[in-house]
């Protein structure tokens, strides 16, 4: 077996671990996530993040690590603007915040299927058909302006076509049973408003990979690196969406700062055979978009209604 082997078995074990490690031990009992516990774990997430692009580094060499680098920042920043679907979903549902991790456990796990697939589909495509390039840049551009104009203000999950399936095929309870996705009632089984959610959460990520797959192979061509940090940019999005719920308001001008990075990775991707924009000038024109666009949110606060006014001076 040869080091590359190694390398994808060794990685593929370790997030197996952690991922049982979670939920059989720190998370075995359905509870409510605290900020404090989120940020820790958000904490850990990214050490590990850091530690392993660290060894990155000593067994590649500057490039990679940077395109490591450069991969994370992007998908942990497109992660965001998934919480801000995943808190609509859970506030739609009024999924109780003690199986809220329990949800976003399984709803990760298939994630991480899907994005594998993806990415190994999409550098193999890019691989054999260099014009895609141009497809994948254009969609990125498209993206990054409708997001400037979409209101995600409300989601209609009815409308969802996993979701009519999932109700041709299951009887569904009227009421969530714990913590449970299915219950056997009569002899029969009956799926939970819980196993919906799942189901919401997998179609959430399975766009939001349409568009964040693309946004890293501008970056990497290197399927290990593409893999390994969308994966951990995945892994700590559950502590991330609890640390994060309830001061997303804060971050109003955030939409705008992913928009812009989208529309330049897209930009990147067209224009590769006439020039490539180096990975740490990416990096850099990244981290200054985001700070920009955070910094923006707290000196200029959005403006309340009455209505939400009123409901602040209640809490």
């Amino acid at each position: 077996m040869n080091e590359s082997a190694l390398r994808w078995i060794g990685f593929n074990l370790f997030v197996l671990f952690m991922l049982a490690l979670d939920l059989g031990v720190f998370h075995r009992k359905s509870h409510a996530v605290s900020v404090k516990e989120a940020l820790i774990w958000t904490g850990v997430w990214i050490t590990m993040a850091l530690f392993f692009n660290l060894l990155i580094y000593y067994q590649f060499g500057e490039e990679k690590a940077v395109e490591f680098f450069t991969g994370y920042l992007i998908e942990k920043s497109l992660s965001v603007d998934n919480i801000f679907v995943i808190i609509l979903i859970f506030s739609y549902f009024q999924v109780s915040a003690e199986y809220q991790h329990k949800v976003l456990f399984w709803g990760i796990l298939g994630a991480l299927v899907m994005r594998g697939i993806f990415i190994f589909s999409g550098i193999e495509l890019i691989h054999r058909f260099h014009w895609l390039v141009y497809i994948f840049g254009g969609f990125l551009i498209f993206t990054g302006v409708k997001m400037l104009v979409s209101d995600d203000s409300k989601i209609e999950p009815e409308k969802n076509p996993l979701i009519k399936f999932a109700r041709r095929l299951f009887s569904v309870t009227k009421n969530f049973e714990g913590s449970s996705f299915f219950v056997l009632r009569e002899g029969k089984i009956w799926a939970t408003p819980l196993f919906l959610v799942v189901i919401l959460i997998e179609t959430t990520d399975l766009i939001f990979a349409v568009d964040s797959i693309p946004a890293i192979l501008a970056i990497s061509e290197d399927s290990f690196i593409v893999y390994t940090s969308n994966v951990f940019a995945i892994l700590g999005l559950r502590s991330l969406y609890f640390a994060l719920s309830g001061i997303e308001k804060y971050f109003h001008y955030l939409k705008f700062g992913l928009s812009a990075i989208l529309v330049f990775v897209g930009v990147k991707m067209c224009i590769v055979d006439l020039y490539k924009i180096p990975v740490e000038v990416s990096l850099i024109i990244i981290v200054f978009v985001l700070a920009i666009a955070m910094l923006s949110s707290v000196v200029f606060p959005k403006k309340l209604n009455n209505e939400q006014l009123v409901e602040r001076n209640k809490k």
